[in-house]
């Protein structure tokens, strides 16, 4: 069952970090030569910890901690990938220029991509923004909006690194953040240069094209939902179990050390087909970072592996191993995996075909976050809180609402078998953070759909429509349904803005679990209505409507009932699935 509605079309206003692009040809101010960036470094950020003088970020005398950023892995002239996109740390010592105030200076920056990305901070003690300009190889232009958060008051749900404060009378226990922010290109024309906005407490350290993922389909996904305490692994090899969606005859895997605060090394990692538990059909074959057999992820970035050739099955489990040679307790991972996974005795196990060193079971998926197959149609990508993530589920059946709309592509011919990421957490909110954005935290729930958009949304491999699923935890912990509508519209712009087709699910019905009353129900109807009718997003799949009681329509259907009233058995999950209209993908 299926509500399709027209998409909002173009999306109006400036968008915090976004804008709609259109294309115009070389008009306006004449453009002076462009430069690479570090030419136009003007400001000092970083100090040692035992000269803090020597740096001012913000005016006031405070500056970052070049210890805390060397000890997370943000060494000068370090190439850093965050979102998918490269960006190289400023390869400047402590007390010299390493960043820009964006004043309309125009930077040399080439290539072809689907983003361009800038690694940022504001100093105006709240969120400071600008327009700017691209210039492409043909003459044309686009806009382009910039938003910074603050280096010192703006969310950590969403920096990509958070060193220590520097001041003049000593370091402070307060935590800096960096950030990256991405914004749309034309599709296919090559970026010859960028004019940065006016905004002077706008900080520029690195910008680069964020190159496009074509030849690429995801397959798997799993967004980080926190930075927990594990282990602790000395010497352990990690053998995740995950589930493909397309097949394809190349492979690369993606590793993020979201949320850490210091490195992670990779001793070495390899791929199989799944033969039962932890035993592979056939011998792993071994995978290669930049043609080393290992690679260590800096704090806040993420590492893919080089391609290999490498026959992924669809619709199948695979055996990803890696060691972790060096003592990790504690790691961003994805806690609810609904399925087993398993961890070594002391040693490199990378290449074991036999399950006999695997002597410990793992219910997350630590640090793995994706795995894309060569070829393929694209990837939709599925955001949404448990009912996604597979809670109730079947253990080791992948009886998640996405397996089965995986399953469901696969067997057809109407439409192309795309690639299914599953990037549900459970507890996640649309507007509100769970984790809190650093630190180890018990906290699994994750960050805001609205902050983990960019990043388990926008950056995810080939994406090309994207399925919002949530609200429930907002409207059952007191957010009211203004309050998540506001959050849902934001979503599908953002999404419109980068060409991306949205859809949204309704929110299902839980009375009888103890948090939704009436009054909640209330404001989840009031959600579904907006959704159903406000024309937002490009199309409504309408779950609610799939699994109600038709007698007592704010109460899922008895044989859809896990039992806990709030999440649906597999039964349910597989009617959610069967009901999607394949052509709106």
């Amino acid at each position: 069952m299926r509500v399709s509605l027209r998409g909002a079309g173009v999306v109006l206003g400036l968008l915090a970090g976004l804008v709609p692009v259109t294309s115009a040809r070389a008009a306006g101010p004449t453009w002076a030569e462009p430069l690479p960036l570090e030419r136009h470094f003007d400001n000092r950020a970083v100090s040692a910890d035992d000269r803090p003088g020597e740096a001012d970020f913000d005016g006031s005398g405070a500056s970052l901690s070049a210890q805390d950023l060397a000890a997370a892995g943000w060494t000068p002239g370090r190439a850093l990938t965050v979102q998918g996109a490269r960006l190289t740390w400023p390869e400047r010592q402590a007390g010299e220029p390493d960043n820009v105030r964006a004043a309309g200076q125009d930077v040399r920056v080439g290539g072809r991509g689907d983003a361009l990305a800038f690694l940022v901070a504001g100093t105006a003690g709240e969120q400071v923004s600008g327009t700017g300009t691209v210039a492409y190889a043909d003459g044309s232009r686009s806009p382009y909006r910039l938003t910074a958060s603050d280096w010192r008051g703006g969310p950590l749900a969403t920096k990509a690194v958070a060193p220590h404060i520097n001041t003049p009378d000593g370091q402070l226990t307060e935590r800096a953040r960096l950030y990256v922010v991405t914004v749309p290109l034309l599709p296919g024309r090559r970026v010859v240069s960028v004019r940065l906005p006016h905004a002077r407490d706008l900080h520029v350290f690195a910008l680069s094209v964020r190159a496009l993922t074509s030849g690429w389909t995801g397959s798997w996904a799993a967004a980080t939902s926190g930075y927990a305490a594990v282990g602790p692994w000395s010497d352990r090899t990690l053998r995740l179990v995950v589930h493909t969606s397309a097949g394809g005859p190349r492979v690369r895997l993606r590793f993020d050390n979201t949320f850490a605060s210091g490195p992670v090394r990779i001793g070495g990692a390899t791929v199989a087909v799944q033969a039962e538990g932890a035993s592979a059909r056939d011998l792993p074959v071994a995978l290669s970072f930049r043609g080393a057999a290992g690679v260590e992820i800096p704090a806040g970035a993420q590492a893919f592996s080089d391609p290999l050739d490498f026959s992924v099955p669809a619709d199948t489990s695979l055996l990803v191993s890696f060691h972790l040679p060096e003592t990790v307790a504690a790691a961003p991972l994805h806690r609810l995996a609904a399925q087993r996974s398993y961890v070594s005795e002391p040693g490199d196990h990378t290449a074991d075909g036999s399950p006999a060193a695997y002597t410990s079971v793992l219910t997350s998926w630590p640090l793995l976050t994706g795995v894309d197959v060569g070829g393929g149609p694209g990837s939709v990508v599925l955001l949404g809180d448990s009912i996604t993530d597979g809670d109730r589920s079947t253990v080791d059946a992948n009886r998640r609402w996405p397996n089965a709309l995986a399953t469901r592509l696969l067997n057809q011919d109407a439409v192309p078998p795309y690639g299914v990421l599953n990037q549900g957490i459970s507890a996640n909110r649309v507007v509100t953070d769970r984790y809190p954005g650093d630190g180890v935290s018990t906290d699994t729930g994750g960050v805001s759909a609205l902050n983990r958009f960019d990043r388990d949304v926008l950056a995810q491999t080939s994406a090309r429509t994207a399925v919002v699923f949530e609200g429930v935890n907002d409207v059952r912990w007191g957010a009211s349904a203004e309050q998540v509508i506001t959050g849902l519209r934001e979503l599908a712009a953002r999404g419109h803005a980068r060409g991306l087709r949205m859809l949204a699910a309704t929110i299902l019905p839980c009375e009888g679990e103890a948090r939704c009353t009436a009054a909640v129900d209330a404001e989840r109807a009031a959600v579904n209505t907006w959704i159903r009718e406000s024309g937002a997003f490009d199309a409504v799949l309408d779950f609610d409507g799939v699994v109600r009681d038709p007698g007592r329509p704010a109460r899922m259907l008895p044989e859809y009932d896990s039992g806990d009233h709030l999440h649906p058995g597999d039964a349910g999950l597989a009617a959610l699935a069967e009901s999607v209209d394949l052509e709106l993908l």
